[in-house]
């Protein structure tokens, strides 16, 4: 079976349902590039919107059918975009060597252009590498990170889909460098995603606040770090509290030795968990 064989029949997993009659039927090979594109960008939309929601599982399902798709259809771009945002699933959830090799999948396929895929996939290299104890390489990650997002023409910077905005390169940049416990520049990444947040953010904005509990707690002050973490995550709506947030703010949590779990922020902050 050739590889392109292989793709089409990847392709008609179930959640590729609704274009799999197309796929189905003969068609000149620019129809089918199109529709195998058009099939990428639908199918990474709707894996990052239940990667948002705490869909694990049916998040890697609609990745792996998008980026098979864009596989077929010949657009590294697209291809490069898809892989880095599938390293964001294991990236959040606790799979942080898994993520890098995804990350570096992306990089490759992306090459050394400025692009938002680019960008993005050394964004996402830059917060694998943080999370798994590897400074050096993240460090460099973010620097290209840096370097590419410097470069990019105005209308890469939209903050659309398949953009890459300065309010999605600072959350990134946020997180990276609060695993890094460079807490200087988190902060600054923090305050300047913030303010390009919309006030309806309201995943966005919480992720940040927790980081920056992270940075208090790593610069000793552990008290505040925790009521402001256990603050925003209370506030969030039901459907908000399970998958990324919770596993964000879970983290903060498990970095507080165990000796300072009776004290009444932490305590508090382990309720606004369990609620």
């Amino acid at each position: 079976m050739t590889a392109r064989e292989k793709n089409r029949l990847a392709i008609r997993h179930p959640s590729a349902a609704v274009i799999s009659p197309l796929l189905e039927l003969p068609q000149p090979v620019s129809t089918r590039t199109r529709l195998c594109r058009a099939a990428g960008q639908l199918a990474g939309m709707a894996a990052i919107v239940l990667h948002d929601m705490g869909g694990r599982k049916e998040s890697r399902e609609w990745s792996q059918t998008a980026t098979r798709a864009a596989a077929e259809s010949g657009d590294q771009q697209l291809h490069a975009w898809l892989l880095g945002r599938e390293a964001m699933v294991p990236l959040n959830y606790g799979a942080p060597l898994a993520a890098a090799q995804l990350a570096e999948q992306a990089r490759h396929t992306a090459g050394s252009t400025p692009t938002p895929a680019a960008t993005l996939a050394a964004a996402v290299a830059a917060r694998a590498y943080a999370l798994s104890g590897q400074t050096d390489q993240a460090r460099a990650a973010l620097a290209q990170a840096d370097r590419l997002m410097e470069r990019l023409d105005p209308g890469q910077h939209a903050d659309t889909w398949f953009g890459h905005s300065e309010q999605k390169h600072h959350v990134h940049l946020s997180h990276a460098l609060t695993a890094l416990g460079d807490t200087r520049r988190a902060q600054e990444s923090q305050a300047h995603a913030l303010a390009l947040s919309a006030p309806t953010s309201t995943l966005t904005r919480t992720l940040l606040t927790i980081d920056a509990a992270a940075c208090l707690h790593q610069n000793g002050d552990t008290d505040q770090a925790c009521r402001s973490a256990a603050t925003a995550f209370a506030a969030l709506p039901t459907a908000y509290r399970t998958g990324l947030t919770h596993t964000r703010a879970l983290d903060l949590y498990r970095s507080i030795p165990a000796q300072h779990h009776r004290e009444t922020a932490v305590q508090q902050l382990r309720q606004a968990l369990a609620a």
